[in-house]
């Protein structure tokens, strides 16, 4: 993501630092939530975990709304896809970068996590490709 500004909103503010170190500014998923309204800048795209996607009926609602409207481009991630959007997303993949690698590779240290095996590429699913992800993101399958 060279180049993006990239927010993170999280439902536990605990440990930031893995975010941190990816650049990410992180903010308290709630508090943006309740302050949403129709004004103000809009993302080029959104990123989710399926896991939040199925918890929370008003995160739910604003991505199919903004699949619908297509208002921006929306990625999905995690083991399993939605049903729900499932139908609406394609598969891709996201071939990491040796720097990529190295700053995941810390974040997961940061958290306590194994980072023996980091995999080359990540699997996404996209409510289609926009195009200035076309050199990022390719089609799986």
């Amino acid at each position: 993501m060279a180049g993006w500004e990239v927010t993170v909103c999280v439902s536990e503010l605990a440990d930031i630092r893995p975010l941190r170190i990816l650049g990410a500014t992180v903010l308290d998923l709630e508090t943006s939530l309740s302050s949403q309204t129709d004004a103000g800048v809009w993302p080029d795209g959104m990123a989710i975990a399926a896991k939040v996607f199925e918890s929370d009926p008003r995160v739910r609602q604003g991505v199919l709304r903004n699949i619908e409207d297509r208002s921006f481009e929306v990625t999905v991630w995690g083991a399993a896809c939605p049903s729900e959007l499932d139908c609406r997303t394609e598969g891709v993949q996201h071939r990491l970068s040796v720097a990529a690698r190295a700053f995941k590779a810390r974040a997961l240290a940061a958290l306590g996590q194994p980072v023996d095996v980091l995999e080359d590429a990540e699997m996404f699913r996209c409510s289609g490709t926009p195009d200035h992800l076309a050199a990022d993101l390719l089609p799986v399958g």
